[in-house]
């Protein structure tokens, strides 16, 4: 859909007059002034059809609008419907006119605009901008609800956040309120703002009072009560007291062709020329083997620990940051990261790589989420891929880390509105070592970690970011640890047990292979479904261990080979560091490496 893009996002029904012209509408403000040059908020304009009920003095209708527009000396491109009726006028009317229209319904009243509208409405005005040939001669933007203040004003504060650096939702909610007065003057809405953009809503900020028109309205129903409490600080507290798990489902949903674009950047920038079906594109590593173990002799490897969380790719863009999960789907989280770049407040297509880990705090036991960052594949647009792996990785921490962790000081010590710690998640970048640590990482440091861990990492000093399997970048783990991912299915009379494999695009079954669930867990719950399993060695079964919701696909054939070869290698701890132990005896590591800074266990 292009000139008549429709969202649905709820089917409420809104209150009319006995004349069916919505209430108080008749003295509402027609047109607001221009907000960024060409948004106008609105209320809605009425086709001809209501004009019998409407006094000639206050008629409204896109008529008027497109009058004053031609006036101006411009056009009217684009209009955003965010009422939730098409009653009000003609759609085709307007792209007879050449104009384009997006219908985003909204539930209004006391309802917040919920978060894939809003992300609909920025992406729907951001990429007509981008369409636009130069700044000056822009085409007008009309934004309407009913009323053109509650909704209109939420949607059009949320476009400033996203589109002006430096910008707070005071400030925002000050440019619409002068634009359109008196602005945003419901309580939820205005609370809900400060709330999704981390901010602490100033002491002194006033609700702007009913405007006259509203308070006359039959449909006004604030039980009496204009000053509502801040209705987000009960869903934070439902959401706070809720277990917390790496399969939970982090973000907002974003609008699918934004969503497609996204994926084309990802390809770009990793060189990936990819036709029809697209898939995850983050690097992944191969199981330590008796054969591949030689790598470590042969080039300079750094070692970490390996994570049991959720592995995410992040993009980082002006107008938002987007958690990119196994099923390559994006969505939005209002995570802060300025750059360095003075032009720019923020980093513009900049993907990172890495994974979210469930951190148990000492002491009081409360979880958090964090990010752990370990690999940089573009910055600002520009790929990074052909750089050898300790130069991303510093780079990571200079152009990402850094100016967030300075960001972050400024904001507390000089009690900025924007607030770090209301984040829905921590950042850091992942730490790498010699392979001298490899004794300490294993025996003092993974025991003593704040997630899970389930073996090490050994990554190229020197190695390209490679997508996909990437066969010199190694993971360890002890055989009873190492597990394969099927997908599993239920035969007939639930008594059959199928266990499929991908292998060229199709999928494999693997005959005679079956899956104890030794947990207790029902094996119809899981029939249909992703299923991690670990290799009994003894009884020659496969072990359920958990459900992977975060994938759509099982493991390629190709994985399971290698995985199975690493478990009957049986490449035990004691096996790592002997190896490690001889290595490090080798010319190549006899002096100190200076190309990585590394930070002691």
């Amino acid at each position: 859909m292009n000139d008549n893009q429709f969202y649905q996002t709820g089917n409420f029904p809104r209150n009319l007059d006995n004349n069916g012209i919505p209430s108080g509408w008749l003295d509402c403000p027609s047109l607001g002034h221009e907000i960024l040059g060409c948004i106008l908020p609105s209320k809605v304009p009425l086709s001809e059809s209501y004009q019998g009920s409407i006094p000639p003095c206050k008629i409204y209708s896109f008529n008027q609008v497109i009058q004053w527009v031609e006036n101006s000396g411009r056009n009217l491109g684009l209009v955003i419907d965010l009422t939730n009726t098409s009653r009000y006028y003609s759609v085709s009317d307007l792209k007879q006119r050449g104009i384009d229209h997006v219908k985003i319904r909204c539930k209004g009243r006391d309802s917040v605009p919920d978060n894939f509208a809003v992300n609909t409405f920025v992406y729907e005005v951001l990429k007509f901008f981008s369409r636009q040939t130069t700044q000056d001669s822009k085409d007008y933007v009309l934004v309407h609800c009913t009323h053109g203040h509650n909704r209109t004003g939420f949607m059009i504060v949320h476009l400033l956040m996203r589109s002006q650096p430096l910008i707070s939702v005071s400030q925002a909610i000050e440019i619409f309120a002068q634009a359109r007065p008196p602005g945003i003057y419901k309580p939820d809405y205005i609370d809900a703002l400060y709330s999704f953009y981390n901010e602490t809503k100033p002491g002194i900020f006033a609700c702007p009072p009913l405007p006259q028109w509203k308070a006359n309205s039959p449909e006004l129903n604030f039980n009496g009560n204009h000053n509502l409490d801040d209705v987000s600080v009960s869903v934070a507290d439902q959401s706070a007291s809720a277990a917390m798990t790496n399969h939970d489902v982090l973000g907002d949903e974003i609008p699918f062709h934004q969503m497609k674009s996204f994926r084309e950047f990802c390809y770009e920038m990793l060189k990936i020329n990819v036709k029809g079906y697209l898939k995850f594109p983050g690097s992944h590593p191969v199981s330590l083997n008796k054969d591949n173990l030689q790598l470590l002799r042969q080039h300079y490897y750094y070692a970490t620990w390996k994570a049991d969380g959720t592995r995410y790719l992040m993009l980082i863009t002006l107008d938002g940051c987007y958690l990119i999960d196994r099923k390559f789907n994006f969505r939005r989280v209002q995570i802060r990261f300025p750059s360095i770049c003075k032009k720019n407040r923020s980093h513009h297509y900049t993907l990172l790589d890495g994974e979210m880990v469930i951190d148990t705090l000492p002491g009081t036991q409360k979880k958090e989420r964090r990010y752990l960052i370990y690999d940089i594949i573009a910055i600002n647009g520009e790929t990074l891929i052909g750089k050898p792996f300790f130069e991303r990785w510093n780079m990571l921490e200079k152009q990402v880390i850094e100016p967030r962790n300075k960001d972050r000081y400024v904001c507390q010590s000089r009690n900025c509105s924007y607030r770090y710690e209301l984040e829905s998640f921590r950042v850091r970048r992942k730490d790498f070592w010699l392979l001298s640590t490899v004794p300490k990482i294993l025996k003092e440091f993974i025991p003593k970690l704040s997630h899970e861990a389930d073996g090490l990492i050994f990554q190229g000093r020197d190695d390209p970011y490679i997508p996909c399997t990437h066969e010199g970048l190694l993971k360890w783990k002890s055989a009873e640890m190492n597990s394969v991912d099927f997908l599993f299915e239920m035969g007939v009379g639930n008594c059959d047990q199928k266990l499929f494999l991908h292998e060229r695009g199709k999928r494999k079954l693997m005959e005679g292979h079956r899956v104890e669930f030794r947990d207790g867990s029902n094996p119809c719950s899981c029939s249909g479904m992703i299923v991690e399993c670990s290799w009994d060695c003894n009884k020659m079964v496969w072990v359920y261990m958990r459900k992977r919701t975060d994938k759509s696909t099982p493991n390629d054939f190709n994985t399971y080979s290698k995985v199975m070869r690493s478990i009957r290698d049986n490449i035990t701890q004691e096996t790592v560091l002997k190896e490690i132990d001889e290595i490090l005896r080798l010319p190549m590591y006899i002096y100190p490496d200076t190309h990585l800074h590394t930070k002691s266990c």
